[in-house]
């Protein structure tokens, strides 16, 4: 699994993907936090401006990095050999998955200049910024389960990735008041399902210092549930 992760994560620095992932991500989250964030007019010395936008920075560019993992291996044809490798299917699954979070969590940490710059202006709690980070992965983990799953239906990396930025969109937005009020007034049965779900909803507590075990189990499901999912897909498709 160690050389699977190790594998996939030189790949990712071998082609132009990993740092243009890294410049997008980058260049994104200091605009928007500066800019639409109101950063300095705020008046605050802290990253909420930063947390609010990351849920919806990883929708686009988490399934960017997904869409290659399995697509690309079964358009190769290399799927076969990797699978036929003396090692368990899910290790291969848990190998690519690790491999992903820990590109995402080099791209968090490089953000470190936005962390230096609110200690710099002021006195923030940085227990709550580091509670954040740990939000941070938790969502990108999130997305990339799910993700990988879809990855592991199709051939073509163009429909993995607007298949999961629509999928990963859903659990984002199932706890926006949209949603919910329009579930509320049609499907009621169906409004605390979908704030349940909703991954957006789950950050929160980590951007106000609060690192639940509820929170913390719900995102280790979630995850769990969609690798699980991708070691199923994948027995499905060597059946074929």
């Amino acid at each position: 699994m160690i050389t699977i992760a190790r594998r996939e994560l030189a790949a990712y620095f071998a082609t132009p993907v990993a740092y243009v992932f890294i410049v997008i991500f980058l260049v994104m989250a200091g605009a928007l936090t500066f800019t639409l964030g109101n950063f300095f007019t705020r008046g605050q010395a802290d990253l909420n401006p930063f947390f609010s936008f990351v849920p919806w920075l990883f929708l686009f560019l988490v399934p960017a990095l997904t869409m290659r993992l399995w697509a690309e291996e079964r358009r190769l044809g290399t799927i076969e050999l990797l699978l036929t490798l003396p090692i368990a299917q899910w290790e291969a699954v848990l190998g690519k998955f690790l491999a992903a979070w820990a590109f995402c969590g080099i791209a968090l940490a490089l953000t470190f200049p936005l962390w230096l710059t609110v200690n710099y202006l002021g006195e923030p709690d940085n227990g709550v910024i580091l509670a954040g980070y740990v939000g941070c992965m938790m969502v990108a983990g999130a997305y990339l389960a799910l993700g990988a799953a879809i990855s592991a239906l199709t051939k073509n990396q163009v429909v993995a990735f607007v298949i999961a930025v629509a999928a990963c969109f859903i659990f984002a937005a199932a706890g926006s008041p949209v949603v919910t009020s329009f579930l509320s007034a049609n499907l009621p049965q169906l409004a605390e399902i979908s704030r349940a779900l909703s991954v957006a909803d789950r950050f929160q507590g980590f951007t106000r210092g609060v690192v639940s075990a509820r929170d913390i189990i719900f995102f280790a499901s979630f995850i769990g549930f969609w690798l699980f999912v991708n070691n199923l897909v994948l027995d499905h498709r060597k059946a074929d």
